[in-house]
């Protein structure tokens, strides 16, 4: 990896020189007019820093705690389908890489990579973050309930259900390259699609789209905490905590699905304050710097996820390149928490933000 690299952007660039037109479009591409996509970056940088000097910052960490366990880093690397494109060693080169700089993932239901050598990877690192599973809940029930089974069994630590893609988003840049990908990049443990009538929203397909009483089938078949990923709006949000349910991810699925919805640092605080902390809350979305990882606590996040940087990272460097990128985000984050005068995580606050104008 060259020395060059420098930040999250240089790691962009890098993957783009990397990779051939169809996976740069599959991975970086976002929905429709892309933006969605371009304001997820730009509201992180509308909230400006308000540092507190003269702090006492000794015996600082950077430990949160998640589904009531303490971790040691408030980053975790966010589902993302079909890694093996992006380089062959795909998620278990991403599970490595995350165990190694003590944050957690989230493996994608889609993972090209099976689900059993991923979590292998990871959980032999005891200085590790925590490892989820993320599901859509689309197709079969059995099909599903048997999967559940076997996340269970690998030792994975929670379910992470998306609900903010019923349907595919209109990806313009995509489906330019609808046939680019290689016959042998598949998704490993996919579902057999559900058979569309061709009647109804988008030929059928929105007929099995899921539903609260999804929610609540998936509470009865495990174990395991779950979150949601994909709520945006405050009323979901009161919803699911009054159904017990775990953990929010604030994420409008980083502008692959419904382009104009709004960036998620503008909807983070209105989901933080229906919540009232009542349960473990994480967002994504255009976090490229340790500022951002900051200022996504102050308005009531837990941690956040990463994602796009990642794969980044992966597309040119493997294993070593997406640890450099979590570094990064490490370091940065550390150097923020220092100079707004926070000696850890549970030290920030909304007051250490003030609203920029655009």
């Amino acid at each position: 990896m060259s020395t060059a690299i420098i930040n999250l952007q240089d790691h962009e660039d890098a993957a783009r020189a990397a990779l051939d037109d169809g996976a740069w479009a599959y991975f970086s591409g976002g929905a429709a007019d892309e933006i969605t996509l371009r304001q997820n970056r730009q509201a992180w940088l509308q909230w400006a820093l308000a540092p507190r000097v003269l702090q006492n910052l000794r015996g600082g960490h950077t430990r949160c705690q998640l589904l009531g366990q303490v971790w040691p880093f408030p980053l975790l690397v966010a589902p993302m389908a079909l890694q093996c494109w992006a380089h062959p060693d795909g998620e278990a080169a991403m599970a490595l890489a995350a165990a190694s700089q003590q944050c957690g993932m989230v493996l994608s239901h889609q993972t090209s990579t099976d689900l059993h050598t991923v979590a292998q990877l990871a959980l032999q690192d005891t200085a590790r973050g925590p490892l989820w599973f993320q599901l859509y809940a689309h197709g079969d029930r059995g099909a599903l309930a048997e999967l559940i089974q076997q996340v269970e069994a690998a030792g994975y630590e929670a379910l992470v259900l998306t609900v903010d893609a019923p349907v595919s988003g209109a990806r313009d840049r995509e489906r330019r390259h609808a046939q680019a990908r290689p016959a042998h990049i598949r998704a490993v443990h996919a579902q057999a699609p559900v058979a569309a009538s061709g009647a109804g929203l988008c030929q059928g397909l929105a007929d099995s789209a899921p539903t609260w009483d999804d929610v609540a089938w998936l509470q009865s078949r495990t174990r395991l905490p779950i979150l949601l990923k994909g709520v945006t709006h405050p009323q979901d949000a009161r919803q699911a905590a009054s159904l017990g349910l775990d953990g929010l991810i604030v994420s409008n699925h980083g502008g692959r699905t419904l382009d104009t919805v709004p960036a998620t640092a503008q909807l983070l605080p209105r989901v933080a304050d229906a919540v009232q902390g009542e349960m473990t809350l994480l967002v994504d979305g255009g976090i490229r710097r340790g500022t951002d990882i900051f200022k996504a606590l102050a308005l009531g996040a837990d941690a956040v996820l990463v994602g796009r940087p990642c794969v980044y990272g992966l597309a040119h460097g493997g294993a070593q390149g997406v640890a450099h990128v979590l570094r990064l985000l490490r370091d940065e984050f550390e150097i923020a928490l220092a100079l707004s005068g926070c000696a850890n995580p549970q030290a920030i606050t909304r007051q250490h933000l003030l609203a920029c104008t655009p």
